[in-house]
């Protein structure tokens, strides 16, 4: 007797389809070594399986604003209207809430970050982004090296190649550790201490070609990193004398690199922008010749020979007034905007806006008012005050800061970020890589133990690491000199991995993502 018909005989009180059943799964055993499926629960549907159900759900929580929770939904799913358009007799529970969450997509996390958006498509800054970044980057891009996603160049550079370093300042501080941490039950809370503790700022630069710029091999051990302890009680604060000052070394390592041309670049923060104190500026001038027995000139700090500020008895810094650089004329010539000491009626005296303009060529300036109200000129205009006008000229637009000036001193250039474009910065990503190490660290008990963590997890950044930082940021500089707007970018940058360009087809595949303008 063969084993399905015993097997039928057993369950006798079975229906012959039992029987059938049995002995198909049998000769499927037999033939094919294989046992059958169990379709328990298979012919039930869970209701989320309902694209309708699960989109309203989708739909309130989006209408409650940034903090939703599991019971939302079963609040939501016990209204009477809601259980009748959904035949529900009863709610769901929490835990059911919270696997519905899971399948509709949430999950219970810390917040992600994106880029900054405050101020990120201001007009001015698109302006200085496509006009005046994207093709001072482009003349740069020709000469420089291109790696691949393993650290290896791609192709090779004719003539001399241009290198460009990234610099940024970054703070670490001491109670900074991961949030996240397996924490066994049998443990209880441990005190800990209040607020970031002691920081360690860090200020250096880096390049995808040479990583950290430090100095060649056998030339010494120098290097450009600042370590700073900031605050007001400590060692102050990084100012544009400290950038300055750190300027310095950089280029004194550069000198060792003469083969290659260098470019530095910052981003656009005061302390790098800033300009001498005599350098043009329309911002406080007056439109008229100072009445008899006072004068006009730009307030400075008084400092001794050593350069260090003077100051008076009540703790504050002295001031003197000295005279404005001069400008120029259209054809080149020099402008000087006092009247000479041997002048005949105002000796010496500031000319006044007016003045300067209508030696400008301006023509009669009296009727002309000084500024507009509140600083705030009319959209494109050119010619609703005097100060307006003296904005526009060439020699008080294109004002060099302290920096620029003293790289172009020693035959390197400097390149400003936009405003709020931190992405297109790698080292922000070299910041976030080495603060991962740190965080994982030992707690830093102390200054020493402190600045031995930063600089191990600093150097923990790896060149090919960096290298990819790098490309990742040209691609976003890539995205925008196609014309794409910051989400446009991000979501380019996210969607091409593997490419440093973004490709031709772009606009299209906006299209098809809904993200076209």
């Amino acid at each position: 007797m063969s084993a399905s018909v015993e097997a039928a005989e057993c369950y006798s009180a079975k229906t012959s389809s039992w029987a059938r059943c049995l002995r198909k799964w049998a000769r499927a055993y037999i033939q094919k070594r294989t046992l059958p499926s169990n379709p328990y629960g298979k012919w039930t549907r869970p209701r989320l399986d309902d694209e309708g159900l699960s989109q309203e759900i989708h739909l309130h929580l989006q209408s409650l604003g940034k903090y939703v929770r599991a019971l939302d939904v079963v609040h939501y799913l016990d209204q009477d209207d809601v259980k009748k358009r959904w035949s529900l007799k009863k709610t769901i529970s929490v835990v059911t809430a919270q696997r519905w969450m899971k399948l509709m997509g949430y999950r219970w996390q810390i917040e992600p970050k994106g880029q900054y958006a405050d101020g990120h498509e201001r007009e001015d800054v698109q302006k200085y982004r496509q006009e005046t970044f994207i093709p001072a980057w482009n003349e740069l891009e020709t000469r420089m090296r291109n790696w691949s996603k393993d650290g290896t160049e791609l192709g090779s550079v004719t003539g001399r190649v241009q290198t460009v370093w990234f610099h940024d300042e970054s703070i670490f501080y001491e109670n900074d550790r991961r949030k996240k941490v397996w924490w066994h039950k049998s443990e209880s809370p441990k005190p800990y201490k209040k607020g970031d503790g002691a920081s360690l700022m860090v200020a250096d630069v880096f390049s995808p070609d040479h990583g950290w710029l430090r100095s060649k091999e056998g030339l010494g051990t120098q290097t450009a990193r600042v370590l700073l302890k900031p605050g007001s009680g400590r060692e102050g604060y990084f100012d544009s004398e400290g950038v300055l000052s750190q300027a310095k070394d950089i280029m004194d390592i550069l000198d060792q690199y003469p083969d290659e041309d260098h470019t530095v670049v910052y981003d656009n923060a005061k302390t790098h922008t800033k300009r001498a104190d005599d350098a043009l500026s329309a911002r406080r001038m007056p439109k008229n010749i100072p009445k008899e027995g006072s004068n006009w000139g730009v307030e400075v700090i008084m400092r001794d020979t050593s350069g260090q500020p003077v100051y008076a008895s009540d703790g504050t810094t002295r001031k003197v007034k000295v005279h404005m650089h001069g400008a120029q004329f259209s054809d080149g010539r020099p402008q000087d905007l006092y009247f000479p000491p041997d002048h005949p009626q105002h000796p010496g005296k500031f000319k006044g806006m007016a003045c300067i303009l209508q030696e400008q060529g301006y023509g009669d300036m009296s009727k002309v008012r000084a500024e507009c109200k509140g600083f705030k000129c009319p959209k494109d205009a050119t010619r609703c005050c005097c100060r307006r006008m003296l904005f526009n000229e060439p020699d008080f637009a294109n004002v060099e800061s302290l920096l620029e000036a003293a790289y172009r001193a020693r035959g390197y250039k400097v390149l400003l970020l936009p405003k709020f474009h931190c992405e297109l910065n790698p080292i922000e990503q070299c910041w976030g890589a080495a603060k991962r190490k740190y965080r994982v660290k030992p707690p830093s008990k102390g200054p020493a133990a402190l600045e031995q963590n930063v600089t191990d997890s600093l150097a923990s950044v790896k060149i090919l690491q960096m290298r990819r930082f790098a490309t990742h940021s040209r691609r976003f500089i890539d995205a925008y000199r196609t014309g794409l707007n910051g989400k446009q970018a991000a979501w380019a940058d996210k969607t091409y991995r593997s490419h440093r360009c973004i490709p031709k087809t772009i606009m299209r595949d906006l299209d098809k993502a809904g993200l076209r303008l």
